[in-house]
């Protein structure tokens, strides 16, 4: 039987496939700082009991007296479990002794025989390596407790301040069955953590790099959002859905499909978020819900947006959700927003703006990733996301979107800028609508108390 040990995060789990398969030797690796004593201490407090207790024990890089101190601060530390389901012990002194490394995997081997664990953690693992005589020598300590602990049928943790250099060299790396990496990588200005799991023995498990939280709740984990290629079948309603805004579901064939995504794409203040406002609030006019996922306008400046149009924020059929641009990892986002869309059963989306989020991406080929996976999984629930992407060109456009979003969405609709004489018009095109024929042509549009208004067709006299 497949029995694994929980890791306290639902995200991980996921991520290792249901958990950490029992009884193996696992490598927790990063560098200070990354959170791999954390870690480390979640899985035992998650899953010691009396019967299978946790040892957790400290050699000379982390003293024991502060092992313990920090992990009071941990919210699923449990006084109570110290000394019954958890003990913790100090190899500092054994390792420091003069009698080597041998006398480390004979106090290990004592330790077994009277608590009987079900899981064995040394932390730092990679410190031993600075008391054998010569790498042959740690090499003979390390075959030597690992037939050790692989005798007893206990799951173990080394954890060590490791860099991906010496994961290739390092023989530790090969004895382990499991190998879990912590690292911290810049993505613009701002910092992501990612988790990566590069070897699982014997199981299945999520690959690539993952981001992660560090709280007083320890590690939270927000598997990377990767929707493989799906041909399963699935049926969508066939009615069409409207924008809000009369003459532009005629340019659009009588409005959207079902379950399409839509980027409108324009310069600042063209009314991209207006064209977005108007699809939320057409549907919950009509007993839609949907919600409106704002990294632009916070709850208060969207308010006093959608109120000068008639609109209100308090409509029982929208939700907003605002996160701020400056600290958003976009798979711990989606998954709120997902939530969000569950919750409230909503069939519209609006995404305020992809911008932002591309700023959160650490690569441009994660963002395409991510941009596919979301609007795939909409559209299989039948829901309709419309985006809104940034332009910087007023007058002219050179590309819609980076990194290719737009050939990801069903319909594209670009505004924009002309100048006639003295004044700038605003203008909306329909460039693309997957499946169903539209309007090409360049209509000048106005923003009104009642919101967009579409005007005639534009003639070849302005720039």
């Amino acid at each position: 039987m497949d029995q694994r040990i929980t890791s306290g995060d639902e995200g991980l789990d996921r991520i290792l496939g249901g958990g950490l398969p029992m009884n193996g030797i696992n490598l927790i690796m990063g560098l200070p700082g990354s959170g791999k004593t954390i870690l480390c201490q979640q899985f035992i407090f998650a899953c010691a009991s009396e019967k299978r207790p946790a040892i957790y024990l400290s050699t000379v890089s982390e003293p024991f007296e502060k092992i313990l101190r920090y992990a009071q601060t941990l919210s699923f530390f449990d006084r109570a479990a110290i000394g019954r389901s958890v003990f913790y012990e100090d190899l500092g002194p054994t390792v420091a002794g003069g009698s080597g490394l041998t006398a480390v995997t004979e106090h290990i081997a004592a330790l077994i025989k009277e608590r009987r664990p079900g899981i064995i953690a040394i932390d730092s693992f990679k410190a031993l390596a600075a008391f054998a005589d010569d790498a042959q020598g740690f090499r003979r300590f390390l075959h030597e407790l690992a037939a050790l602990l692989t005798a007893f049928p206990a799951t173990s943790f080394w954890i060590g301040e490791y860099g991906e250099d010496e994961a290739r060299t390092a023989p530790e790396f090969a004895v382990a069955d499991g190998i879990i990496s912590l690292a911290t990588e810049r993505a613009s200005e701002r910092a992501l953590r990612l988790i990566q799991v590069s070897k699982l023995r014997g199981s299945d498990f999520r690959s690539g790099r993952h981001t992660y939280r560090l709280s007083q709740d320890g590690i939270t984990v927000f598997p990377r959002l990767a929707d493989p290629l799906s041909e399963a079948d699935y049926r969508l309603d066939e009615d069409r859905v409207s924008s809000g805004i009369a003459p532009l579901d005629t340019m659009l064939a009588e409005g959207y499909a079902p379950g399409s995504s839509t980027l409108v794409a324009g310069p600042s203040g063209a009314g991209k978020t207006l064209m977005g406002l108007h699809f939320i609030f057409s549907g919950a006019a009509n007993g839609q819900p949907g919600v409106i996922a704002s990294l632009q306008e916070n709850p208060i400046q969207l308010q006093k947006v959608a109120r000068g149009f008639g609109w209100s924020l308090d409509d029982e059929h929208v939700a907003v959700m605002y996160r701020s641009p400056n600290d958003v990892y976009i798979d711990e986002w989606v998954y709120q927003l997902l939530d969000l869309i569950e919750t409230t059963g909503a069939k519209r989306v609006m995404i305020d703006s992809l911008s932002d989020l591309q700023y959160a991406a650490p690569d441009p080929v994660r963002f395409r990733e991510f941009i596919y996976s979301l609007t795939q999984r909409l559209s299989r629930a039948g829901i309709s996301p419309i985006m809104t992407s940034e332009l910087p060109d007023l007058f002219h456009t050179g590309r819609l979107a980076e990194f290719g979003i737009s050939h990801l969405s069903d319909n594209v609709i670009l505004l924009h800028y002309l100048r006639a004489d003295s004044r700038l018009l605003r203008t909306v095109t329909i460039l693309k609508s997957r499946t169903s024929a539209h309007d090409p042509e360049i209509r000048e549009f106005d923003i009104t108390s009642k919101g967009i208004v579409l005007g005639d067709p534009i003639d070849g006299d302005h720039t």
